[in-house]
């Protein structure tokens, strides 16, 4: 259950940077900035973007943008701050300092509360595991007080190649460059992005990229990322949602979620006392 997150016997917290190794893997977070996974490396080989605003974030309490940064809770309406105008987008999570509940050598705990802009009081745990093998994630969000909607996913920005590129020259990829990265998933519909950039509610066929897209995977998210000669990475939920976008020369990012962009207003899901929200994510590799 949600609360076995965070282990009773942990009385003190702090703010600085949380490393974890397995094998040679090592993952560091940095919990004064939005609970980021700042850097993922195997075997000395960064994985994901570098910079203060990049690596993974979690995206909580929504996912993506809500329309004009407004969304109705019954017969309330509540705005949330313009952060991408003329929409609110990714949440409150990313821009607050988190505290860290536990650290072991390959397992963090990360908690924050919500509160302003938030118009409703909750707890977020971000749970961090690594393994030689793999990362899981995982996010919760619970409130003691008034129910309220809200989302929870992932917000990772990998790298479109690896330091020293392809072994094999001239080896294929999804953007016709040696050594970029090749994405691979089999969703069961695209949602139709209007021109605000949000989707329509229309459910189409998968068209090819570049996206900046949600897609639909209703047994779950599974998105294999290929560096050619070098690794093979499966991003998979059990969630049916999964933004993919690789608009950027730099970086690539799939994006696992409760819901799909302004879910707050077309698909609601409701935390109550009884009912947290929690969601997972994971991140498995093997290299080629």
């Amino acid at each position: 259950m949600l609360r076995s997150l965070v282990p009773r016997r942990v009385t003190s917290v702090r703010s600085d940077d949380i490393t974890l190794t397995a094998g040679d893997a090592e993952a560091t977070v940095r919990p004064a900035n939005g609970c980021r996974l700042t850097s993922l490396r195997l075997g000395g080989t960064e994985l994901l973007r570098q910079g203060e605003r990049y690596g993974c974030f979690p995206m909580v309490p929504w996912c993506g943008r809500i329309r004009n940064g407004r969304f109705r809770d019954g017969a309330r309406v509540h705005q949330m701050p313009l952060n991408a105008p003329p929409h609110a987008i990714h949440g409150t999570g990313r821009d607050a300092a988190w505290r860290t509940a536990l650290a072991t050598a390959t397992e963090g705990v990360f908690t924050y509360d919500l509160a302003d802009p938030w118009p409703y009081t909750g707890r977020v745990t971000q749970r961090v595991q690594l393994a030689p093998d793999g990362l899981t994630l995982t996010l919760a969000v619970e409130t003691y007080d008034a129910s309220f909607p809200a989302q929870a996913g992932w917000h990772p920005w990998f790298r479109r190649t690896l330091d020293g590129g392809s072994e094999e020259p001239g080896a294929p990829d999804s953007g016709g460059r040696d050594g970029s990265v090749r994405i691979d998933f089999a969703p069961a519909w695209q949602e139709r992005r209007g021109p605000d950039q949000l989707p329509t509610g229309e459910r189409i066929a998968p068209e090819p990229g570049p996206w900046d897209d949600c897609f639909g995977m209703p047994d779950g998210v599974r998105v294999t990322l290929t560096w050619p000669g070098r690794l093979e990475l499966t991003v998979s939920s059990k969630e049916r949602w999964v933004v993919v976008y690789d608009e950027q020369p730099d970086g690539v990012c799939v994006e696992p979620q409760t819901g799909p962009p302004n879910g707050l207003n077309t698909q609601p899901r409701l935390v109550t006392p009884i009912d947290p929200l929690e969601t997972t994510t994971t991140w498995t590799w093997r290299r080629l």
